[in-house]
């Protein structure tokens, strides 16, 4: 079924500010970045961790160390996937154990991706806590999961999707609601 742009909700400025926002916050919570990690979720996840941990050195002068997390083998529709799931490379080159963990994706829907995402990290260490940061969230959630950091809420119908642009990987900012088309 094709999709339609039903609306532009972010453009680059909104993006850069609501990154802006998440840094401050986290450094709010944390009491500054001491032990804080953030791992960003393939593959806007990592870019927008990416983003935040340099606003992050902009506002507290510390390096933040961003790792990267794939979590397709931890996903519970991986048998609906295909026969054969592209499976990317996860990269946390520290440890992770009795840090403050950031986990960082575009849009939070469901709360399933952070589930498999919970997994994954736990194979990692033992962190101190984890917390989740997200660009948009759409609501309509299955798992009881929250984030503790949001760009920016957006309601949507379950037809609706939300599609997160980034340079890094479509050469434009910009966050869309996409309906679908009849045809």
């Amino acid at each position: 079924m094709k999709k339609k742009e039903k609306a532009q909700i972010l453009d680059e400025m909104g993006i850069s500010r609501a990154l802006t926002r998440i840094a401050h916050e986290i450094i709010e919570k944390n009491k500054g970045t001491q032990d804080l990690v953030l791992v960003g979720l393939r593959s806007r996840g990592v870019d927008l961790a990416r983003r935040i941990s340099q606003k992050l050195k902009e506002i507290d002068g510390m390096e933040v160390p961003v790792g990267v997390l794939d979590i397709t083998l931890y996903r519970d529709d991986l048998g609906s996937m295909g026969p054969q799931p592209v499976v990317r490379k996860t990269e946390i080159p520290f440890s992770i154990n009795d840090k403050k963990v950031v986990l960082v994706d575009d849009v939070l829907y469901t709360g399933r991706t952070i589930r498999a995402a919970l997994d994954g990290l736990i194979d990692f260490g033992r962190p101190r806590s984890i917390q989740l940061a997200v660009l948009v969230d759409r609501g309509h959630r299955e798992l009881p999961i929250r984030a503790d950091y949001v760009g920016k809420n957006v309601p949507t119908s379950r037809a609706e999707q939300v599609q997160v642009m980034l340079k890094e990987e479509d050469d434009v900012d910009r966050v869309v609601i996409l309906e679908p088309v009849n045809c």
